[in-house]
């Protein structure tokens, strides 16, 4: 059956970082590379071809990119629905001109349930009272908020809390994601974690914010065994990884792209991964043969291969496979 839902296109367009996340590769980083609008000139039309509807911008910091605001109103000018990654810090600032330049969604990574907490992980003050004004304002301007949580045994009491904080302020989307830090994750008692969280994802969508996706520790006992005992996140129930047939993850500086947007962190020293941006005679090719042998291999054996899923990505898969659809800005 071909598949006619609009894919999204993650474009990771520098890597630079204002923040000091203490899980993140990327902190405080002074890299110079930059995704240029020249290159998403070139890269459009073969989005277009390619199906992608959406297209997200990540980093790094992305509002540390000094053409951003062009960067946007090019993609909405070609029809994409527009959406970027940011910690917050700037958004206030430019919420106004990102919503004039078309942007449709903003995500800001929350990790605590107050300025206390969050600004000590991501070493940086200030960011979670301005991320939060940004969310508000986000949603004044018709921009869709969300919020992206890396939760941990350092985190996990405070999401009930950070819960009634973001339905508060408004924010219509929560990723609750597990951290990944190369190693295994313990915590000392997991029947607390499931004590504490259980309510969050049994909460009422009609008037509380509940998390995308899974459960970060897994929605079946045995998912849950898998996490607690080997810190493998939950992954897409099977047989087939379906997140592979909807994401192009784009990594700008190497011209590499992948089939799922946790691809390209979870790299290891064996070789470039992904598929190469560019063909053999040098033209954008975002979904060409190449890429699609790629993406198979991992819609085969993601489901029993990949160790760091995200909630979002699991339960996305796992709503394709169910429903056969899933509504706007599920990933």
């Amino acid at each position: 059956m071909t598949n006619t839902r609009n894919k999204y296109l993650f474009i990771r367009i520098l890597e630079a970082c204002n923040a000091d996340c203490f899980m993140c590769e990327y902190a405080l980083s002074r890299d110079t590379y930059r995704f240029s609008p020249e290159d998403f000139a070139e890269l459009l039309p073969e989005a277009v071809s390619a199906g992608v509807g959406y297209v997200r911008f990540t980093g790094g910091e992305p509002l540390m990119h000094r053409e951003i605001i062009e960067l946007v109103r090019m993609g909405a000018e070609y029809g994409m629905k527009m959406s970027l990654i940011t910690n917050g810090m700037f958004l206030p600032r430019f919420v106004d001109r990102l919503a004039e330049a078309g942007l449709a969604q903003v995500i800001v990574s929350i990790d605590g349930s107050s300025a206390e907490t969050h600004d000590v992980y991501r070493r940086s003050p200030g960011m979670f009272s301005a991320g939060l004004e940004g969310l508000r304002r986000a949603g004044e301007l018709r921009i869709i908020p969300r919020v992206n949580t890396v939760v941990g045994p350092h985190n996990y009491g405070q999401m009930h809390d950070l819960q009634g904080v973001l339905t508060e302020a408004g924010v219509q989307q929560w990723e609750l994601s597990a951290i990944k830090l190369g190693r295994e994750i313990r915590y000392p008692d997991p029947a607390d974690v499931l004590a504490a969280c259980e309510p969050i994802y049994r909460a009422d969508p009609e008037t509380t914010l509940v998390p995308l996706g899974k459960r970060f520790y897994g929605d079946t006992p045995e998912e849950q065994k898998l996490y607690f005992e080997e810190s493998i996140t939950p992954r897409p129930s099977g047989p087939l990884c379906l997140v592979t047939d909807d994401v192009i993850y784009l990594d700008g500086k190497n011209g590499r792209a992948f089939s799922c947007s946790c691809l390209p962190h979870a790299e290891d020293d064996s070789g470039p991964g992904g598929a190469p941006l560019h063909n053999a005679s040098g033209k954008v090719e975002l979904a060409g043969p190449v890429f699609r042998e790629h993406a198979d291999a991992f819609k085969a054996n993601g489901p029993t291969l990949c160790n760091g899923c995200s909630a979002t990505a699991a339960g996305y898969s796992d709503d394709l496979a169910r429903l056969g659809a899933v509504p706007e800005w599920s990933y």
